[in-house]
């Protein structure tokens, strides 16, 4: 059992002993789909009881991190956390961080462009033709009239979220698709009122072009373009109105 069992201290004991299992969950010490010892074996092993085994699995469980099963094959037994999950998680995390930290949103433009322009070297040289074709679908979904101000942002994110796919890298991919689904929202609501969206279509056609051309220079010079517009739009906002 891959647990460290001797740092428990007298205090808060649930608490620890969640810690001690979320920590060998998250080490890879104990792996998906792995079940945990019964709560006896594991309030022996703890030297605690088993109510104070059970509150500790309480916790793991509110966390996602282990689920019981019942039965004769039942048990705690570890959660295989999905990529969709994950994702979530970090989305919801960020949005948080952001909103209770007060973070500037110009701090948020430059974190967030910088994450993109990483991966734009791997994405120029990967890309699909089904990821180019999906890039061009969402600017003429930008350039319908029809299209509505929430529908608008919701393409915006699946445009930049299509070049995260394009890096053909899962960890990047999670990375930068959360990041955009956390921030972009966030920079349209703010600026939605001022941007022109003919504008923004035309900065996506030209990264997209530069991208189906193989340049990733060129497809950062673009994405600055688009970054440079929407620092723009923000330094707007922060003009104070005349009478």
């Amino acid at each position: 059992m891959a647990i460290e069992f001797n740092t428990i201290q007298k205090e808060g004991l649930s608490v620890q002993i969640a810690n001690a299992i979320r920590d060998a969950i998250l080490e890879g010490r104990l792996a998906g789909e792995e079940r945990l010892p019964s709560e006896a074996d594991l309030a022996d092993r703890f030297g605690v009881s088993r109510s104070t085994v059970r509150e500790a699995l309480k916790r793991l469980a509110a966390q996602n991190l282990i689920r019981s099963e019942r039965g004769s094959s039942g048990g705690a037994f570890v959660n295989r956390m999905t990529w969709s999950e994950a994702q979530d998680n970090l989305v919801t995390t960020t949005r948080l961080l952001i909103g209770m930290n007060d973070i500037p949103l110009e701090d948020a433009i430059e974190a967030r462009f910088a994450l993109e322009t990483a991966a734009l070297p791997l994405a120029a040289e990967k890309c699909s033709d089904d990821d180019l074709k999906e890039l061009r679908a969402q600017i003429d979904r930008q350039r319908n009239p029809q299209t509505s101000d929430v529908e608008f942002c919701a393409s915006d994110v699946t445009f930049h979220s299509v070049i995260a796919q394009a890096t053909e890298n899962p960890l990047l991919t999670f990375q930068l698709s959360a990041a955009f689904e956390a921030m972009q929202p966030l920079m349209n609501m703010l600026v939605y009122r001022l941007r022109d969206r003919e504008r923004i279509a035309e900065l996506h056609e030209a990264l997209a072009d530069a991208l189906e051309a193989r340049d990733g220079s060129r497809a950062a010079a673009s994405l600055e373009s688009l970054s440079a517009y929407t620092r723009e739009l923000a330094a707007q906002r922060r003009k104070p109105k005349t009478a």
